[in-house]
């Protein structure tokens, strides 16, 4: 099994904080962000880091893993960084965008899975009410609909009632799945659409079933300062 980030983001909303360094070398607590996603590396059998923006200082960090860089980071998404990996990834993967903190016991449960499938958050909004007001709530998450153990629809706006569950940008997919994914990602013609709107667009088109398990073990996402020093009270 290969362990993919996606580390090609440069983090403008971290604002000082990016402009010498990539997002995922941020500190949180004296600690790179992407120093608590090192700590699985050994889980697997390959890592293979998304790099782009400042991507010398991640060669440097982590010498040892494959690094790919997305040279059209700036006009792109995390979605065409991840299919530059196409001719490396050969097995299942489990995929993790570069700014997140969580426990790593969900990527234990995730190598166990043997479905294609994302953990989904239980708590997200007690912690959201700590990042945002209501209004930015209601404007920034995404709304999650799931049956009987499957993903139904994933990125859309929240329209009504909050979803009680939210992604947390962790994903376990089968190699054949993946191989689906960049085969329907060809035909869209798009390679500046989001992790989010991508799976959803895929799900309806039917092209892979996704699973899911609830988690309330700890998780941050570090996508601006406020944040940042949230996690740091936490950790």
């Amino acid at each position: 099994m290969q362990f993919i980030i996606l580390a090609s983001g440069r983090g403008s909303r971290l604002k000082r904080l990016t402009k010498k360094i990539p997002k995922c070398l941020v500190k949180v607590r004296s600690k790179p962000i992407i120093n608590y996603l090192s700590e699985n590396f050994k889980k697997f059998n390959q890592t293979i880091i998304l790099t782009g923006y400042k991507s010398i200082l991640i060669n440097k960090k982590f010498p040892k893993a494959k690094k790919i860089k997305n040279n059209k980071y700036m006009s792109t998404n995390m979605v065409y960084s991840l299919f530059c990996a196409r001719k490396h990834i050969k097995q299942d993967i489990v995929i993790s965008y570069s700014d997140i903190i969580f426990d790593n016991k969900i990527i234990d449960k995730m190598i166990k899975i043997k479905k294609s499938h994302i953990p989904l958050y239980k708590e997200w909004l007690t912690l959201w009410k700590n990042r945002m007001d209501d209004e930015e709530i209601n404007s920034d998450a995404e709304d999650l609909l799931v049956y009987k153990k499957r993903v139904v629809s994933i990125g859309d706006k929240i329209t009504g009632k909050r979803p009680k569950l939210q992604f947390m940008g962790l994903i376990k997919l089968q190699y054949k799945d993946f191989i689906d994914l960049y085969k329907y990602f060809k035909t869209l013609n798009n390679p500046n659409i989001d992790m989010t709107s991508f799976l959803n667009s895929a799900l309806k088109k039917n092209i892979i079933n996704l699973n899911y398990f609830t988690t309330s073990k700890y998780w941050f996402e570090i996508d601006n300062i406020k944040d940042k020093k949230i996690a740091e009270k936490f950790l």
